[in-house]
């Protein structure tokens, strides 16, 4: 791999080029085997309730491994209200490889997150020459505990993937840069940005971090004989138009996934939250991101929306984030990386901002993964600015540096610890998040599966007094009270659940169970035909009640 002499860096002694290239290698061993040692801890965790059952454990396309039928499914299927192939392939060559036994499909994102650090390196290197600076940008990604989410959750392998394959898409850009536009370089380039889409659509801003990275540091819009950091409007209309065939993929990816969000029932309309209330906590969340990235304390699985968002929250946030765009944008000649690093940070992290709002979290860690790369760049770069003069600069950069990443490698060892099981994972985000009823519940369905019934009902109650008609948690609370034998309390959450969904047949059908158990054998009938209305071949309704119909005599 050749330094970009052909795009504006300069010539380098080929010794020189050499020697760099060696401490790049040891680095890059150095850092894979930390990225490892700590990340192998997650090895031990196990598959999660949350979503891994939808993705891997409950899914039986995924746990049957690869077959024609499966991959076909694969390519055609909108489940867990998402389109992206790769990761149900990815999901399934796992299953075929370790079966069902997690420390498999761990070990795979771990490999990948590490495989990702190491190419993020190479990259920078690669377009920047600064060999420490990139070290650092790169540790930061691979052992920052906002990432613990991303790697740590077999689910989250869609972001793990993304992010690889559109590193693997910079890497052809760059020699596409490097080799004066040869077509092949270009079409990888885009081969691959493709496959990060069909992973997780999250990287569909992609073609805005390449007119990032044309400024800084490529310094692809400087017309000849201008001083560096100066824009040609032509120029960057034919960097644009370069782009189009990325700005067209991420439009039809972008248009499948508001698709498959809305067959899947996650996105939510105006009415359930309202624009300003979006704006508002997109702003907040920005300001939160960035926090966090700077302090990482308190980091959950889901952090609950707040109904209203106090006015010095939302408008401190406005006025900060306009001050330091503006700023990064009016020192882009002096400080490019500043300006590459903030918007990097900014434009990344849009899709997933709140705008379009999936799900009921107010922001989420593993939307980080991706965007934060911005944020640590204008670290690596700005801190040598910050200290520029100090005759023990070198000395106060090289303490800093490892403070931050043994820092960050300590707090990302304590925080993958969290993941060993449900019970462990939701307790902590219960401890660090208030009013949060999904995890409330998902707390209680953790422990009624071990059988602790008492402490699964008092979950269930605390969900329900944070939102009272939440049905899951009705639905659980009703499954739990029957199997304590309070069958006229579970009689009562039933009926409350349907109410709010008259064809919910898993309500109808446990319903006539509890009719059963109690010895009103007529309405328990009752409750298994409405199943049977709803779903006709419905084998738990039909065989319930041609119990209940034996019993009466028939």
């Amino acid at each position: 791999m050749q330094m970009l002499d052909e795009v504006g860096k300069g010539t380098e002694a080929p010794e020189a080029a050499l020697c760099r290239w060696r401490a790049a290698l040891v680095v890059c061993l150095v850092l894979a085997v930390v990225v490892l040692g700590v990340y192998l801890r997650a090895g031990s965790c196990q598959f999660l309730h949350y979503d891994d059952n939808v993705y891997v454990t409950g899914n039986p396309h995924v746990a049957s491994g690869m077959t024609g039928s499966n991959v076909l499914w694969a390519f055609t299927s909108v489940e867990a209200a998402n389109w992206h192939p790769v990761t149900w392939l990815s999901h399934m060559a796992d299953a075929q490889v370790y079966g069902l036994n997690p420390r498999g499909h761990h070990l795979t994102s771990i490999v990948i997150h590490t495989l990702s650090t190491l190419i993020l390196l190479l990259l920078l290197l690669r377009c920047t020459g600064s060999l420490w600076q990139s070290s650092l940008v790169a540790a930061l990604f691979a052992l920052h505990p906002l990432h613990v989410e991303s790697v740590a959750w077999v689910s989250e392998r869609k972001d793990v993937l993304s992010v690889f394959f559109g590193f693997l898409g910079l890497f052809f850009y760059l020699e596409y840069v490097a080799k004066q536009k040869k077509t092949l370089h270009y079409l990888l380039c885009l081969f691959f940005f493709v496959l990060s889409l069909m992973a997780k659509p999250m990287l569909v801003t992609f073609p805005l971090v390449l007119l990032l990275l044309d400024f800084w540091p490529l310094d692809r819009y400087r017309q000849d004989g201008l001083e560096k950091g100066s824009v040609r409007s032509g120029k960057m209309l034919a960097l644009v138009r370069e782009k189009i065939p990325f700005f067209a993929g991420a439009l039809v990816s972008g248009i499948i996934t508001v698709y498959a969000q809305h067959n899947g029932g996650t996105t939510k309309s105006l009415d359930a939250i309202s624009l300003h209330l979006r704006v508002e906590n997109a702003l907040v969340a920005y300001l939160k991101y960035l926090a966090k990235t700077l302090w990482p304390s308190d980091l959950a699985v889901l952090y609950p929306r707040s109904a209203a968002l106090p006015f010095w929250q939302v408008s401190g946030s406005l006025v900060l984030l306009l001050l330091v765009s503006v700023v990064s944008f009016r020192t882009r000649r002096k400080y490019p990386f500043l300006t590459v690093g903030w918007f990097w940070f900014l434009v990344t992290l849009l899709p997933v901002i709140g705008l379009i709002q999936v799900g009921d979290q107010a922001m989420a860690d593993r939307y980080s993964y991706f965007p934060s790369i911005g944020l640590f760049i204008i670290a690596a770069w700005g801190a040598p600015e910050l200290v520029k003069g100090l005759n023990c600069r070198r000395s106060l950069l090289t303490l800093a540096a490892c403070a931050s990443v043994l820092a960050s490698a300590l707090l990302t060892w304590r925080q993958i610890g969290y993941w060993r099981d449900d019970i462990s994972l939701c307790r902590h985000t219960l401890q660090v998040t208030t009013g949060n009823y999904l995890i409330e519940t998902n707390l209680g369905n953790a422990l009624s599966a071990k059988g602790e019934l008492d402490a699964a009902i008092q979950h269930y109650q605390a969900a329900l007094q944070v939102k009272p008609n939440f049905n899951e948690a009705h639905y659980n609370l009703g499954v739990a009270l029957a199997q304590k034998g309070d069958l006229d309390a579970a009689i009562r959450e039933y009926r409350f659940v349907l109410r709010g969904n008259p064809n919910d047949r898993d309500a109808h059908n446990n319903l006539g169970g509890a009719f059963f158990s109690r010895g009103d054998l007529d309405a328990a009938i009752g409750e298994f035909r409405e199943v049977l209305r709803i779903a006709p071949n419905d084998a738990d309704a039909q065989s319930n009640l041609e119990v209940v119909l034996l019993k009466k005599g028939h």
